[in-house]
């Protein structure tokens, strides 16, 4: 299957314009879908390989802002193509969504100057969290000549949850309680093995809801990270284990 592009007309001229790079037709649909339903973005074209990809760039990146790139290609690792578009199209931002997990991989693509690294598979809510962030960060950036740090700092989004000024512990999102927080943290410190989110119910005795909300929050700050396993009916399903340092996140600081 050739690459795809979006016809013309339709989207306002304030739309960003995306590209996905991606060999998995299924996948690349996927992502479509989820770009489709965040308002201010439209899919340009999808690529199947790097020749796929530096054809449509070739007729399409003056409308192309945001750039979607799977590290496995058929033609060309991914990161390599990474380095060609950061040297031959500065105007783009690019968002590795990968199941590359790899630390050399991610180290490498970090320096390449990433906007995100998203790992599949890829949750709705957390793309579009990054469709947000890139919005609101390209959008704060045009409309003005100069920003002071707090501007920046704020319209960047890179302070985590915030700290205190003591450095100890940090203040929590909305939903999330420090308590139950703790609870999730010590049953992931003592399980062998990695947990899906109803075994991490089971422990805290909580709804499996509940569970992966605080679960999916500590992989946010980095504190847990997500693997891709099977259950006994064979359907993936993510599971959780500690990666980062808990201290800043329990109860007593």
């Amino acid at each position: 299957m050739p690459a795809s592009v979006s016809p013309p007309g339709g989207p306002s001229s304030r739309d960003y314009g995306i590209l996905i790079i991606e060999d998995d037709f299924r996948i690349a649909e996927i992502h479509r879908a989820l770009i489709e339903r965040s308002e201010g973005f439209r899919v340009v074209g999808m690529a199947r390989s790097g020749a796929e990809a530096r054809g449509l760039l070739g007729c399409h990146a003056d409308e192309i802002q945001l750039v979607l790139l799977d590290a496995y290609l058929p033609d060309v690792e991914g990161l390599e193509l990474l380095w060609e578009l950061r040297r031959d199209h500065l105007h783009m931002d690019i968002v590795m969504v990968t199941a590359a997990r790899e630390v050399e991989t991610i180290a490498e693509a970090l320096r390449g100057g990433v906007f995100d690294y998203l790992i599949k598979p890829t949750e709705a809510s957390r793309m579009a969290q990054m469709l947000a962030r890139f919005r609101r960060e390209r959008t704060a950036l045009a409309a003005r000549g100069e920003m002071s740090q707090e501007e920046l700092d704020r319209a960047l989004s890179r302070l985590r949850p915030e700290q205190t000024a003591t450095g100890g512990s940090r203040t929590l999102p909305k939903g999330i309680d420090r308590l139950t927080l703790c609870t999730v943290i010590r049953a992931l410190e003592g399980a062998d093995t990695a947990l899906t989110a109803m075994q991490a119910a089971r422990a805290i005795g909580a709804s499996r809801s509940t569970a992966r909300r605080y679960l999916e929050f500590l992989v946010s700050v980095q504190v847990a990270g997500a693997e891709l396993g099977y259950g006994d009916v064979g359907r993936p399903e993510r599971r959780y284990r500690l990666v980062g340092d808990v201290t800043p996140w329990l109860e007593d600081g």
